[in-house]
């Protein structure tokens, strides 16, 4: 299965009522080390020291480096794969953004992350467009608090693209 080919069997729409306020999914855990925090801190630009200078990082708060919130917020698509089954006859889905997010946890280089998600609504737009809002709480090995929690909103399209 590719990356970007959901796991578990497509979900009816007629389900859809019956699912919400219910937990659909958890992903794996997922490492955000140090390689994958400096790879992300390239490509965005954001290389602030407690996300990459260990010694530097070591004599903050933090106690080291940390992921960059939006790193743990970009692994959602990751987790969203492993945990959330698509709609039955779902040709494709797309990002429709967030109605909240807080950050509420660093992620410590080295840590494991995973997504678990809610169904918190499933709105037919019409025309075989369904906007589903899921709460994403992002966990922490081992942590207390989690990463953070998110209202996700994503429109999936069943039938013709």
């Amino acid at each position: 299965m590719s990356r970007t080919e959901r796991k578990g069997a497509p979900t009816p729409v007629a389900d859809l009522p019956g699912l919400i306020g219910q937990e659909i999914g958890v992903s794996r855990w997922i490492t955000v080390d140090q390689a994958r925090i400096d790879a992300f801190a390239e490509i965005t630009e954001d290389r602030q020291f407690i996300h990459i200078d260990p010694v530097a990082a070591a004599a903050t708060p933090f106690g080291g480096t940390i992921a960059h919130g939006f790193l743990t917020l970009s692994l959602l698509s990751a987790m969203t794969y492993d945990a959330v089954p698509p709609l039955e006859g779902a040709v494709m889905g797309v990002n429709y953004g967030f109605d909240k997010l807080r950050f509420l946890a660093p992620v410590p280089a080295g840590s494991k992350v995973r997504g678990r998600f809610k169904l918190l609504s499933a709105d037919d737009k019409g025309g075989g467009r369904w906007l589903l809002k899921h709460e994403v709480t992002v966990e922490i090995e081992g942590a207390e608090k989690p990463a953070l929690i998110a209202e996700w909103l994503g429109m999936q399209v069943v039938g013709q693209a």
